[in-house]
């Protein structure tokens, strides 16, 4: 028995979903106006949100494919933080898509300049014991782009100093999920600060947690005996 292999995703289905992501990201309250910017890893180089898009204005036509080095391979300005998404691209060879917001709870704990720390299990599901803050950096640079990939080792999100976040999935639609679920562990941390010290998991449970979301939703997990 053969199995067969799926057919790649073209390249016309991925403008429109960037597209329809970029609109989801407005209709969250991730971003507004031309703010972030989003992309797909595509044939060697990546398709990404063109330079001052907004909900309004984008569509799948303005959608800008750009090579690795940010050639265009297509009409259109690409974001300002193209370098960005291709420097996670070329270190992180698991990152099929790159959300990158300026949501409110995330750009508040990013202009503190620290991390996210393990108040909340869900965490785990970004890697390490932590969402790390990267340096700050001018938005644009190569210099943001070399933080951000320095933060984002061995994690799948991080916060950027005084800007905002990104993240890396491998779909667009969970990176456009994680962008959210980061926001939402922002404000809670953020609410929780409000009330004193958030009490921080240790990396012993963190660890187990992480073990625990390795079977999550492909068996049932364990029971402590006498609890339903």
């Amino acid at each position: 028995m053969t199995t067969s292999t799926p057919a790649p995703i073209s390249e016309d289905t991925l403008r429109q979903a960037l597209a329809d992501s970029y609109r989801r990201l407005a209709d969250l309250g991730l971003n507004t106006g031309s703010a972030g910017n989003i992309s797909c890893r595509f044939d060697g180089g990546a398709l990404i949100s063109p330079a001052g898009a907004d909900a309004h204005n984008i569509d799948a036509q303005a959608i800008v494919s750009i090579t690795m080095d940010g050639e265009n391979r297509s009409p259109g300005i690409p974001s300002s933080e193209w370098s960005m998404h291709t420097a996670i691209y070329r270190h992180f060879p698991q990152a099929m898509a790159v959300v990158h917001t300026h949501s409110d709870a995330c750009v508040a704990v990013s202009a503190q300049r620290r991390p996210i720390p393990a108040f909340h299990y869900m965490l785990a599901g970004f890697g390490g014991d932590e969402v790390p803050c990267a340096a700050y950096a001018t938005f644009g640079t190569d210099a943001l782009a070399a933080s951000a990939v320095e933060a984002l080792a061995g994690h799948t999100a991080c916060l950027l100093a005084n800007h905002g976040m990104i993240c890396h999935a491998l779909s667009l639609e969970k990176a456009v999920a994680n962008a959210a679920k980061l926001e939402t562990l922002a404000r809670q941390y953020w609410m929780s600060a409000q009330l004193g010290t958030p009490v921080v998991l240790d990396a012993a449970e963190m660890a187990t947690v992480r073990d625990r979301y390795r079977s999550y939703g492909k068996a049932r997990l364990s029971r402590t005996p006498g609890t339903v």
